[in-house]
């Protein structure tokens, strides 16, 4: 059974995730370890999402510290299982996404995996959205075929949900292709909004949301969105939705207390979720949850009262640690590259059609 070990660093910033899985009929986790993000590191990314001065230089740089805090995490995780590089066979490295704009045709991680695979001494694979993009599609979500690969028992019609700095859908049913979309924001307004007022990285539990109540005209505002009219494959990120967009909404209405934005944005997340859901699958049985929105317990809750007839709850209820399993799906992922296996889906992102995603850098 060959060993991959998977590093994923999403929209929020928070830290790496990074999994090691055992490849057998399914995949199987077998370790993890988390690296926080150094606020420093944290700060000169998010510098990179939006244009500024010197951005080439800024960006080589914050790459190779982006990659030698993921090489750290690989080797912290090797020495604790007592396993040698050798023993495993690749890293699949999703890298840092500091800009994704497929409408014109490109999508950015920076992730530099020529100096991981010579900070590790293993073959590295990473640049996984770009081949879709160049097929036509939107490079996202990648995760659906993991999911897919992952959940589908061939019964009843299941949906998997991603609460990352965003959210997205992957729809799994016996009869049809694994369809998927991002829905829109998921935590990255809701953490923004808390540090900027509270100075917290997150809203823990939902708590503070659940402090406040729902303002209806911010929430019609929010909703107004281009991007939520958008139907078909779409996927999004930080160039649309983040605290400059909040904050310019906001300028243009009444003063609100600042739990009941909180209250607002989880609203938010929430409905665009339940109604993305609706308009796709109105049959779903079963939600499972994973990523950092499933502890958050408002957010579970309104999506279960949002969704009366479904069976919302996290991935845990499949065995599956909801923390690990995008980390898992970039293993996963360069297990297929290496075996010259597809692995985006044209009916999650509009490619042309089937073809092998990523980059090879031998150890």
């Amino acid at each position: 059974m060959a060993l991959y070990i998977g590093v994923m660093s999403g929209t929020s910033l928070d830290g790496m995730d990074i999994a090691l899985i055992e490849m057998g009929a399914r995949p199987t986790l077998v370790a993890t370890h988390y690296t926080p993000m150094p606020a420093a590191l944290r700060a000169e990314l998010l510098g990179l999402c939006a244009s500024g001065p010197d951005e080439v230089m800024r960006c080589a740089v914050a790459e190779n510290h982006w990659v030698e805090l993921a090489a750290q995490g690989v080797n912290a995780l090797l020495a604790q299982q007592q396993l040698a590089p050798a023993s495993i066979r690749a890293i699949g490295s999703h890298g840092q996404t500091i800009r994704h704009e497929p409408a014109l045709g490109f999508t950015v991680q920076i992730g530099n995996p020529a100096l991981l695979a010579e900070l590790t001494g293993i073959c590295v694979v990473g640049d996984f959205r770009r081949r879709d993009v160049a097929a036509g599609g939107q490079g996202a979500p990648l995760v659906p075929a993991f999911h897919e690969a992952l959940f589908n028992d061939d019964t009843g019609y299941r949906a998997v949900l991603n609460v990352g700095g965003f959210s997205n859908l992957s729809l799994i049913t016996p009869t049809s292709p694994v369809a998927g979309f991002d829905c829109g924001p998921g935590n990255v307004l809701l953490d923004a909004w808390i540090h900027d007022t509270c100075g917290e990285l997150y809203d823990r539990n939902g708590q503070w949301a659940a402090s406040g109540k729902v303002e209806p005209i911010l929430l019609e505002t929010l909703l107004s969105d281009s991007f939520f009219k958008t139907k078909g494959p779409k996927s999004t990120g930080r160039e649309v939705f983040n605290l400059s967009w909040l904050k310019h909404h906001l300028q243009s209405l009444p003063t609100f207390a600042a739990e009941n934005v909180q209250a607002t944005l989880l609203e938010l997340t929430a409905l665009t979720i339940v109604e993305s859901l609706k308009a796709a699958q109105p049959l779903t049985e079963e939600l499972l949850v994973c990523g950092g929105g499933a502890h958050n317990g408002t957010l579970m809750a309104r999506l279960a009262a949002l969704l009366p007839h479904t069976t919302v709850s996290s991935t845990h209820a499949k065995g599956v640690d909801p923390d690990w399993v995008e980390a898992m799906a970039f293993a996963w992922l360069a297990h297929c590259c290496l075996e010259n296996i597809p692995t985006n889906r044209p009916s999650v992102t509009g490619a042309r059609g089937l073809r092998v995603l990523g980059a090879i850098y031998p150890a």
